[in-house]
């Protein structure tokens, strides 16, 4: 039965999703079992889990699910020699089960959004304050390069950052506090220098909040923040920042949970065809992967039942889903998106389309197998 007539209440998905999804390039050699269906929605998943040193839980996920990623935060981060016997532990249980590296995560912002703190991390360059204290090209370089540097001798290989949201001087927009100073233009300048100085250190770097959350006032952590621009408003004041990291080659751009009924009147962004496909694939001409922010922020929870939130974010063809706290919804989204997968065959191409991203993003990192 098509998404678009089941009986549960969903709204309907354009006919033309499946058919405008990008088939991706063609898998890479690689000796991992990609042609396992649990191997293939497995590595859509990236996780945060309870405790400071791999868990059962945590090692169950990696072996018997085969998720592609976790993300620390402050409850996961002791010190430098815990965080670096953790990630060892995880990438080895990967490698154990035959399985490419994981990506490990974390936000490392700077400022009001960093996870590894004073006095045990502390290389963040001249700019303590994070993004919103950076205004010139050599302050986001030595920032993203010195963070690079600690995150790697830990073991981290993907960051959250930069923040690409442009927050307009005349209203308090939730992200005055973690993004960079000024207008569309210096936004994209400051990041661009960013996401390569990262990455050139070898971190792959997450531009976020997709398509922007700059005039934003309500915190989607807490429920669901609507902006009502239009169309027009939206492509020229908050997209330019994306354009231009996509052109940088930034590795992955995450989606928000804001609704932008203009462009979407069904669904936020991070569970839109329209915005997750013909906006930022088609419009943009990106390639690289594409994330959820968090699916236990209160503008999912409050807003649908999780099981239909799984179907339609695996529909919007999100390459990366996020679940950041350790919880029986875990294995409800692998068991949905196997669901999906039983039940929607033709969607299957998208899915090979998310896994091809996934590991060639991965073949990137340390730990990769020919």
């Amino acid at each position: 039965m098509p998404l678009s007539s089941r009986p549960d209440g969903d709204p309907a998905f354009p006919e033309s999703v499946s058919e405008a999804a990008p088939a991706g390039v063609p898998l890479p050699s690689c000796p991992y079992p990609v042609d396992d269906p649990v191997f293939i929605r497995g590595q859509r998943l990236m996780i945060g889990f309870d405790g400071t040193a791999l868990t059962p839980f945590l090692d169950t996920m990696i072996r018997r699910w085969l998720i592609g990623g976790v993300i620390l935060f402050q409850r996961n981060i002791e010190t430098p020699r815990q965080v670096g016997r953790l990630i060892a532990d995880m990438q080895a249980a990967a490698e154990d089960a035959g399985l490419p590296p994981l990506f490990i995560a974390v936000d490392q912002e700077g400022g009001t959004a960093a996870r590894l703190r004073p006095p045990e991390f502390t290389s963040y360059g001249r700019c303590p304050g994070g993004q919103p204290a950076i205004t010139t090209d050599g302050e986001a370089a030595d920032f993203a390069h010195a963070t690079a540097r600690e995150l790697r001798s830990l073991g981290f290989n993907m960051n959250m950052a930069p923040v690409l949201d442009v927050v307009p001087t005349d209203m308090p927009g939730i992200m005055a506090s973690r993004a960079f100073p000024g207008g569309a233009a210096d936004v994209a300048r400051l990041g661009v220098r960013m996401i390569r100085a990262f990455q050139d250190s070898g971190i792959l770097a997450v531009a976020k909040h997709f398509p922007g959350i700059g005039r934003t006032t309500l915190d989607s952590h807490i429920d669901l923040p609507v902006m009502p621009a239009d169309r027009e408003s939206i492509r020229s004041r908050d997209l330019p920042p994306f354009a231009a990291a996509v052109d940088a080659g930034v590795a992955g751009i995450m989606l928000s949970h804001i609704s932008y009924p203009e462009i979407d009147p069904d669904f936020p962004a991070s569970r839109s065809p329209i915005i997750a496909q013909t906006w930022l694939r088609r419009d943009l001409g990106f390639s690289g992967l594409s994330l959820t922010d968090d699916l236990d922020m209160g503008a999912v929870r409050r807003h649908g039942e999780f099981r239909a939130v799984i179907r339609h974010t695996a529909a919007a063809g999100l390459d990366q889903i996020l679940i950041c706290h350790q919880s029986p919804d875990m294995e409800i989204a692998l068991a949905e998106l196997k669901r999906y997968w039983t039940g929607h065959p033709e969607q299957r191409p998208q899915f090979q389309a998310s896994l091809s991203r996934i590991l060639h993003a991965k073949k990137k990192l340390e730990g990769w197998q020919e």
